[in-house]
């Protein structure tokens, strides 16, 4: 009788122990998620910053350089575009992300079109509004890459967990999926061609 109370108790007391490490890992978990979708807010709202400084610097640059209308139609499509790719955290995965940063970088290329223009007007480059915005969206670019790799850094470190022994077991069970890192843009592993 007290071997069958002995072997209870233990059964009982592993029972207890795994659901007690399982809660743990799960809340551990259920904040690390909380990290990504707050890193990736924060990506969202610098791009949102970004998108939001375009049509400034599109009527500032149209008030001095208005037969440059095809730059700025390639700059107000591809803000355009870029706007209109919405994602949510909860459904962020590879196929997504790339087109989300597909669209974000054409208007990358359309806004560096856009400040090249800038050498052909003088009156334009002495423009107070102008080099306002320009300095404006040049921090922006500063924070999007910031945020980019805050987000880069909260998603290793919830893959990583996901992965870990015991937590694959059940990660799965409760519907922890892997999130999808930010890559490199084509070609970004060349070096930009200087001429002088």
């Amino acid at each position: 009788m007290k071997r069958i109370i002995i072997r209870i108790l233990g059964v009982l007391v592993a029972v207890m122990a795994t659901g007690s490490l399982t809660s743990c890992n799960y809340n551990s978990l259920v904040e690390q998620q909380q990290d990504v979708d707050q890193a990736w807010a924060q990506v969202e709202n610098q791009y949102q910053r970004r998108a939001d400084l375009i049509p400034n610097l599109v009527n500032t640059v149209k008030g001095y350089a208005s037969h440059e209308s095809e730059t700025l139609e390639k700059v107000t499509e591809a803000r355009a575009k870029a706007t209109s790719i919405t994602i949510s955290a909860d459904n962020l995965d590879e196929e997504t992300l790339a087109k989300y940063q597909a669209a974000q970088n054409e208007l990358s290329q359309a806004l560096k079109s856009l400040l090249a223009v800038q050498e052909a007007y003088p009156d334009l480059k002495a423009n107070e509004n102008f080099m306002n915005l320009q300095t404006q969206l040049e921090g922006t670019e500063n924070r999007i890459s910031t945020e980019r790799m805050r987000y880069t850094e909260a998603v290793r470190s919830y893959n990583t967990a996901i992965k870990k022994f015991p937590t694959v077991i059940y990660a799965g069970w409760f519907g922890f999926k892997e999130k999808p890192q930010f890559k490199a843009q084509e070609g970004a592993e060349k070096a930009p061609e200087v001429k002088f």
